[in-house]
């Protein structure tokens, strides 16, 4: 872990920003920042603009991030334990087996990150955008994710979850209606776990049981004559 004074950490940001200012055009100026396994503990980086960074292992912890930009920085293996990043933009940044256990990551736009084996276990995720992030094999347990926008492809599989979070899912899967047999015959069999959500009696109600319609054997015929 390399550590580094607040001068020098200035002057490689102001480079860091002569280079997103030049990159694309034939006279690039200042340099890419390079805070790889840089001891950042607790430093105070509000509203910095880190697009693109390679801030890939670097110590992170308690840091103050809130409204930074770090769309495509690299915070592969970070250490973000308890960070703020309130509404920090990181858009498609790479966070894979990142630390952030604990982090305050409210309105945060994470649209499109990779957060494959990231741990978010207790981090706040409330409002955070999760549109299209790759969370395969995240922990999610303890972390708060009312209002979060999550994704419902493959890169929403194999998260692990602790049980508040799975009976908030359960209910919401219980609460959806499908005409499908076996869908709700599978929701009444887990009504008794999904009626232990927690926001029963405050936003939710409990729910009740679907209604199974049998099909008798007469009007089964009577619809193969029709």
């Amino acid at each position: 872990m390399r550590e580094i004074e607040q001068e020098k950490l200035e002057e490689i940001l102001q480079n860091h920003k002569l280079w997103l200012e030049t990159r694309f055009t034939p006279e690039v100026k200042g340099k890419r920042a390079d805070l790889y396994e840089v001891y950042l503990r607790g430093a105070d980086l509000q509203g910095a603009n880190l697009q693109g960074a390679d801030l890939s292992g670097a110590n992170l912890q308690g840091a103050d991030l809130s409204g930074a930009y770090l769309q495509e920085a690299s915070l592969q293996g970070a250490y973000l334990q308890g960070a703020n990043l309130y509404r920090a933009d990181l858009q498609v940044a790479n966070l894979r087996e990142a630390d952030l256990q604990g982090a305050y990551l409210h309105g945060a736009d994470l649209s499109g990150a990779y957060l494959r084996e990231a741990n978010l276990q207790g981090a706040n995720l409330h409002r955070a955008n999760l549109h299209g992030a790759d969370l395969r094999g995240a922990n999610l347990q303890e972390t708060y994710l009312d209002f979060a926008s999550l994704p419902l492809w493959c890169g929403g599989l194999h998260w692990k979850l602790d049980k508040r979070i799975m009976l908030q899912l359960l209910y919401h899967f219980c609460s959806y209606e499908c005409e499908d047999k076996e869908i709700k015959e599978a929701q009444n069999y887990l009504l008794p776990l999904a009626n232990q959500f927690h926001r029963i009696g405050a936003d939710c109600q409990k729910l009740e049981p679907k209604e199974i319609k049998e099909i008798t054997e007469e009007k089964r015929n009577g619809r193969e004559k029709n």
